[in-house]
């Protein structure tokens, strides 16, 4: 039973006598129904989290090219003619796209998961009431 069916009952109770007695209201309350969770977006659990990890591990390590701005590295000669890499600098417009769009990737995922599992307990919750 939900509230409006509460409230529906009690006002009928009222029409018919005008005292509504506390068992009775007690009975109805007692048959309401726990109002069902709302999630609203995905969860940053452990899971989500691990998965972004990856994702983005994987794409800039699938992209490592366009995080490095080749252009900026400066090298040294040292002992025995050994070339060194004395500085170099990252893109980090490249790295920030191949991020956001893992991000956007992953949270599309778990959405439309969070979607299908709010669906199914939706159906399971009407089912109940059949």
């Amino acid at each position: 039973m939900t509230k409006n069916e509460l409230i529906a009952k009690l006002e009928g109770a009222k029409e018919v006598t005008s005292v509504v007695s506390i068992d009775l209201v007690l009975a109805a309350l007692g048959m309401l129904e726990d109002p069902k969770p709302v999630r609203k977006g995905p969860v940053f659990d452990e899971e989500l989290i691990e998965t972004l990890a990856d994702q983005i591990e994987s794409a800039l390590d699938y992209n490592s090219d366009e995080c490095v701005d080749k252009d900026s590295a400066e090298f040294s000669l040292n002992y025995d003619n050994r070339i060194e890499l004395d500085r170099i600098d990252l893109n980090v417009y490249e790295i920030m796209q191949h991020v956001t769009a893992k991000m956007r990737f992953v949270l599309e995922a778990f959405e439309l998961e969070a979607a299908d599992e709010a669906n199914e307990a939706d159906a399971e919750y009407e089912a109940t009431l059949s």
